[in-house]
């Protein structure tokens, strides 16, 4: 790859890191590409040679919430084998994400995202679907290796999952950080490993605390 190309994919990555924290800022409406610049440090034609228009710049963050939802499915696969301890790491890995990108509530949550853009709805929705897809697969492996209960539907399991950390993370983003999320899925992930699994397993007794 040319030097070239890396300091446009830099510059690219850069501009997209500003634009969500616009969007952490001022919400959906906040971003706009004088504001960008602005924050960047660049005139604003110096976007349009990374980006035609806001559109694109929104294609560039919709791609970025894609590529860490699915590479963190990706790094507890490497990490773990056992399906219960990978739905465990990928909480805590979900809930930095969103700690650390605070628009992505924002953006998963605004209608005015794609309340006139019915393709930028689509593209999410397929991201999150495909996001939920990954998660109930790591719940079949576990029904396959006998850590989840047979009678458990993996696609509910996945969105109960996910509906662990998303309502924390708005009540965190309204109470302006007030509201404790981390404690929050300390204390939840017991509840849900426990509605997973039965007392013993296959593979012998199943340990659900937060530890």
């Amino acid at each position: 790859m040319s030097i070239e190309k890396l300091r446009t994919e830099a510059r690219r990555e850069q501009i997209t890191q500003a634009a969500l924290q616009l969007i952490a800022g001022g919400g959906v409406k906040g971003l706009n590409m004088a504001g960008l610049a602005r924050r960047v440090g660049v005139v604003p034609s110096a976007l349009y040679r990374h980006f035609k228009n806001k559109d694109q710049v929104w294609e560039a963050v919709l791609e970025l919430l894609r590529e860490r939802l699915m590479g963190n499915i990706q790094l507890v696969r490497e990490q773990s084998s056992e399906s219960l301890d990978q739905l465990k790491r990928l909480l805590a890995l979900h809930l930095r994400l969103i700690l650390e990108y605070q628009a992505f509530p924002r953006i998963l949550f605004s209608e005015e995202l794609y309340g006139s853009h019915p393709e930028r709805r689509k593209r999410l929705n397929a991201i999150v679907t495909g996001y939920l897809r990954e998660v109930a697969g790591i719940v079949r492996e576990g029904q396959r290796t006998g850590r989840v209960r047979e009678e458990i539907q993996p696609d509910t399991a996945a969105v109960m999952f996910l509906g662990i950390i998303q309502p924390a993370a708005v009540l965190w983003h309204l109470s302006d950080g007030g509201f404790d999320a981390a404690r929050h899925v300390e204390r939840a992930w017991p509840m849900f490993c426990s509605a997973l699994t039965t007392a013993l397993s296959s593979q012998g007794e199943v340990n659900c605390n937060s530890h």
